[in-house]
């Protein structure tokens, strides 16, 4: 089975005297929905973020779909893998829902009518098609949520780091994600997935990571 994701002996500290991971060895399938769980302070979205290029590790290597990401341009790991922040703030830009959805890939030169094709359905797939004009950070959190997610599947990348995507979700939006996972499941597109939401991890976990303090305490497959 393929590996996207190898993290070998990796060491990484936020603070000198408190180190989080320490010869940290971990190796993600393509072809799962991988489940990270553990209390806050655990490391779940520091090894994401570790993985995305977005922080670096103090000692050993961390490969994406074979690349050492050391070699990697942030933009060229963004192509490859879209991540989907806790915070989706950080990631809405755009003046318009609709913007936030086309202009990375006109910008890219991508066919008009192909690109707004490709945001219609994925809009109406997350139930924001009534928002197309409105500006991003107006909308609700759980709308900005599903919004940054949206557009990251804009970008059709191989594999998805979702953290803690049904934060601040009701029942019928959770529901609106799980099936939009199933669709991503049945296209083979793998997952790195950060939840603390129990019923979420059941219906979707293939394998199952649990972490303490920078360890691995627990690792099963379904």
């Amino acid at each position: 089975m393929s590996a996207v994701i190898q993290f070998k002996n990796i060491a990484f500290t936020y603070t000198q005297d408190m180190p989080l991971f320490s010869a940290f060895s971990l190796t993600i399938e393509q072809a799962h929905i991988t489940i990270l769980r553990g209390e806050n302070g655990s490391g779940k979205t520091t090894l994401t973020r570790l993985a995305m290029g977005m922080l670096k590790p103090l000692k050993g290597s961390i490969f994406l779909l074979g690349n050492d990401i050391a070699s990697m341009q942030l933009g060229e790991i963004g192509q490859k893998v879209g991540y989907a922040f806790q915070s989706p703030e950080k990631q809405l830009f755009a003046a318009t829902v609709y913007e936030e959805m086309t202009f990375p890939r006109l910008l890219l030169g991508h066919p008009e009518q192909e690109v707004f094709d490709r945001a219609d359905q994925l809009l109406k797939q997350f139930d924001l098609q009534a928002y197309k004009e409105m500006y991003p950070r107006l909308l609700s959190f759980g709308e900005k949520r599903r919004l940054a997610i949206a557009a990251m599947l804009m970008n059709n990348p191989s594999y998805l780091i979702l953290d803690e995507p049904t934060a601040s979700l009701d029942d019928e939006r959770v529901e609106v994600l799980s099936a939009v996972i199933e669709q991503q499941k049945k296209e083979k597109r793998g997952m790195l997935i950060v939840s603390h939401n129990e019923a979420f991890i059941r219906r979707h976990g293939d394998r199952i990571i649990t972490l303490e303090r920078g360890y691995v305490i627990d690792d099963s497959y379904r």
